[in-house]
């Protein structure tokens, strides 16, 4: 005879649908709950524990199949209980009338991890703001089963680790010392339930989920900075009989080829020739949005290797203010003429037009002693800094020898 007690404890018939199933627990669960009725804990017990059963698929058909004495004897009534939604632990007393039917320790459900991705994004795009697709492969329930994994009546409790997923094992680590060893059941893969090869799901081969391909947009907002985190909640992997964990997007700034960033500030360098660290300079700049700023130095101004000046309200957006703005600073560097432009003429002017060198008096005495500077090439620095870091730490180089034995 078909095992009812559950559907009656929530006022149901078998052919309940899902719906009908938490509409009927929630009514129940308002008017029975302990807070509201104190006198009520053990009916809104059995009304938990039939929710818990009914409204998932795998443990609804067997339950249907084989009731709830079923259950208990094949070992499902802990496994499936686990992933209750409440807390608390049941009595002692057994519920249904089913003697020696008791309710094991429940705990919340188990929560998957979270899935980091990081999202490359320009300067560019953090400067003016940008909607970004992202395609994310994860898993999640399949549905022809509805992660079960094959035939509900074809589920066969595993009988190595008898539905628990787990084994465990024990080693001698010494006379009257073992140590105890828990490990995923090998048999099942840790799912407590095994298939026969045939009544294996088609969709998921019994794996229970499937990998699929989700895009998810990703708002940047002006002013983002490097490392902000999006979190989009339950989108992680699915596993049955536990809450997907959660999938966290990590923005990561591209290096510029012309600005640097600080905070809300900018930086970048530009180099300007002799002539217009003196006399001044006009040239265009084009910024991140595309406008073209006209960037002056007027003369008389004169510009030294190294110095920086800014430019205020052109740097990056404030976060949330993007009206507000850093500041753009930039820093100067100087290309001096080559030597072919030097003539004597050309130094004669010069000299007026320079402030004078400062004097010079030639020492007299047989010490003094004339010597040339020559062009000191980029191999040559390289050498020297070598024989001199050989010497300092001792690893050979002129004036060392090896002691002959």
């Amino acid at each position: 005879m078909a095992d009812d007690r559950l559907y009656e404890v929530l006022g149901l018939r078998r052919d309940a649908t899902d719906a009908d199933i938490k509409r009927n627990y929630r009514k129940l669960a308002k008017e029975f709950h302990p807070d509201k009725n104190p006198e009520s804990g053990d009916k809104f017990k059995e009304i938990t524990y039939a929710y818990e059963i009914l409204s998932d698929p795998e443990k609804r058909e067997f339950y249907n199949m084989h009731g709830v004495k079923g259950m208990q004897e094949g070992g499902y009534d802990e496994n499936f209980m686990s992933g209750n939604l409440f807390s608390h632990i049941f009595g002692g007393g057994s519920i249904f009338g089913m003697g020696g039917m008791r309710g094991p320790g429940m705990r919340q459900r188990q929560r998957g991890e979270d899935t980091i991705h990081p999202l490359q994004v320009s300067l560019e795009d953090m400067y003016n703001g940008k909607t970004s697709k992202l395609e994310l492969s994860k898993n999640v329930i399949c549905k022809t089963c509805k992660g079960i994994g094959g035939k509900a009546k074809a589920i066969v409790v595993c009988k190595d680790c008898k539905g628990h997923g787990i084994r465990i094992t024990y080693k001698m680590l010494g006379p009257g010392m073992t140590q105890q060893i828990q490990s995923r059941c090998s048999e099942c893969h840790g799912q407590g339930s095994t298939f026969n090869e045939k009544d294996r799901c088609w969709t998921c081969k019994g794996k229970k989920v499937i990998n699929e391909t989700k895009i998810i947009e990703v708002h940047i907002d002006k002013g983002m900075k490097d490392s902000h985190k999006y979190c989009f909640a339950g989108e992680g992997d699915q596993q049955p009989d536990m809450q997907p964990g959660d999938v966290i997007i990590v923005l990561q700034q591209k290096s510029h080829s012309q600005f640097r960033r600080r905070g809300d500030d900018l930086f970048m360098v530009h180099t300007v020739g002799l002539t217009e660290a003196l006399c001044g300079f006009s040239y265009i700049m084009k910024h991140l949005d595309g406008r073209d700023l006209l960037i002056k130095n007027e003369p008389g101004n004169v510009i030294k290797p190294g110095d920086i000046k800014g430019i205020k309200g052109e740097g990056m957006p404030h976060f949330k203010n993007p009206f507000e703005k850093g500041n753009l600073y930039i820093e100067f560097a100087i290309t001096f003429p080559d030597n072919n432009f030097q003539s004597e003429e050309t130094l004669q002017c010069l000299e007026k037009l320079f402030p004078p060198r400062p004097p010079f008096v030639m020492p007299i005495g047989d010490n003094v002693e004339e010597v040339d500077l020559s062009e000191y090439s980029d191999d040559r620095r390289e050498e020297a800094y070598n024989n001199y870091d050989d010497e300092l730490h001792g690893h050979g180089g002129p004036g060392l020898q090896c002691n002959q034995q």
